[in-house]
């Protein structure tokens, strides 16, 4: 373990304890400033949508912010703001969430309103067709509108894998959104936002047994609720290249996306953290080896990104996921010199290996990164509630700098070997619109 790897660890240690309904609780004091945290993760996100009810998570998300038993609509925010906070809830692939940061007095505030929340959102129609509105604003701001809006994360998946869990679009259809109903939404709650499908996390200035008493006060009475195994995303790896082609009539340049398999997250941890490395090394800062070459040296590329995950966090995902090359190019260059180029530095790296000075230099990158993502009270929150949520262990997340630190050059290498072009999931995506 590295000294910063070791002193987040130590600085910040964690204790855990489950109510009777099943609730999974962290703890992670640190009292030098006056600022709490409060995060809960729901053991739901976009994999576990039903199909017909594509985006149901991320409007289900919406629906929390509507109000409680106990919570009129628009409360939740007068609260959290006038006592000086700040709140927000985001859908991911595998879990939502919903954090609160406030000064530390107000910490009974934001546990009452989770818990509030918790045990009787307002599922009404009203709430229901307004926040659907919203969702379908939303698409069109961000997918329907907008240049590269689908491209590659909701495009790349429905080449690269093959179940429904992993292809389908997690920002939902308008027809999906539109024929939801009031039962819809309470059997999504009751199914999934069960207190023993969640975990809170609470980290800053506080009193652990204190705290405990408050977290028992408020959550305790929540009732219990059967939860459902956690369904199995993975996939058996590819044999095959796959490829497919988008038209965008927006986009003022063409671009392609390389998708590979990679080893689970989870259960295939140790060579998964040199695949994560690999991304730095390939893709990060301007001494990165694509960012050098295809952009600065062959000049056959406007920008580039290597990352994995849909949403660009490696530890925050389950099998299966993928590890992502999107490349953005003139319309001069074709996608195939944009993907054999791509391939070869690729394959430099499975060949010949990483020197021992590269690696340490893109383990200190990210090393760093993940101190910054640490420094601030809700940046450590959430780290430890996905830690526990996903890997089981709130732990790891004090821990990821110094496992990063400890990887190896033949570990990189290994990684690289896994890229194969023969098993990769192509994007090409057109630019139309640019079209004279």
């Amino acid at each position: 373990m590295t000294a910063a790897g070791a002193e987040l660890t130590l600085r910040h240690p964690v204790e855990r304890f489950s109510l009777d309904n099943g609730l999974r609780v962290v703890l992670a004091p640190d009292r030098s400033v006056p600022v709490v945290a409060v995060s809960v993760f729901y053991d739901v996100g976009m994999r576990n949508e039903p199909e017909g009810r594509t985006g149901f998570a991320h409007l289900f998300e919406h629906m929390m912010f509507q109000g409680s038993a106990h919570v009129p609509k628009l409360e939740h925010a007068r609260l959290v703001q006038a006592a000086g906070g700040t709140f927000n809830g985001s859908t991911h692939q595998d879990y939502t969430n919903y954090f609160e940061a406030l000064p530390a007095e107000a910490l009974e505030r934001a546990l009452f309103l989770e818990a509030d929340r918790m045990a009787a959102p307002a599922i009404t129609e009203e709430n229901l067709r307004n926040q659907i509105d919203v969702v379908k604003e939303e698409i069109r701001v961000n997918v329907l509108n907008r240049p590269y809006g689908a491209f590659p994360w909701l495009q790349l998946p429905q080449i690269a894998f093959s179940s429904f869990a992993n292809t389908h679009d997690g920002y939902g259809s308008f027809v999906d959104l539109e024929s939801s109903t009031v039962a819809d939404a309470a059997d999504f709650f009751n199914t999934y936002y069960a207190p023993g499908n969640a975990v809170l996390c609470i980290g800053g200035d506080l009193d652990v047994e204190e705290t405990e008493k408050l977290v028992r006060r408020w959550f305790g009475p929540v009732p219990a609720r059967e939860v459902s195994p956690t369904p199995d995303t993975g996939e058996p790896s590819p044999t095959i290249l796959r490829t497919g082609v988008t038209e965008d009539p927006l986009a003022p340049a063409p671009a392609v996306a390389i998708g590979w398999r990679v080893p689970d997250p989870v259960g295939d941890f140790e060579n998964y953290v040199g695949t994560v490395l690999l991304a730095e090394l390939l893709s990060e800062g301007d001494a990165s080896r694509l960012e050098r070459r295809l952009v600065h040296e062959d000049r056959i590329a406007v920008a580039q990104s290597s990352y994995l995950g849909l949403f660009g966090d490696p530890f925050d995902v389950r099998d299966a996921t993928l590890f992502t090359t999107q490349v953005h190019h003139p319309a001069t260059v074709t996608a195939e010199t944009v993907l054999a180029t791509v391939h070869e530095e690729v394959q430099k790296v499975a060949a010949d290996g990483v020197g021992a000075e590269e690696l340490r230099r893109v383990q200190a990158r990210a090393e760093a990164q993940l101190l910054r993502q640490a420094d601030s009270v809700l940046g450590r929150t959430l780290g430890f509630a996905a830690a526990e949520l996903v890997h089981g262990r709130a732990e790891l997340a004090g821990e990821l700098a110094a496992r990063l630190a400890a990887v190896t050059p033949d570990q990189v290498q290994t990684a690289a070997r896994g890229l194969d072009p023969g098993t990769a999931a192509v994007l090409e995506l057109r630019a139309t619109g640019a079209v004279r």
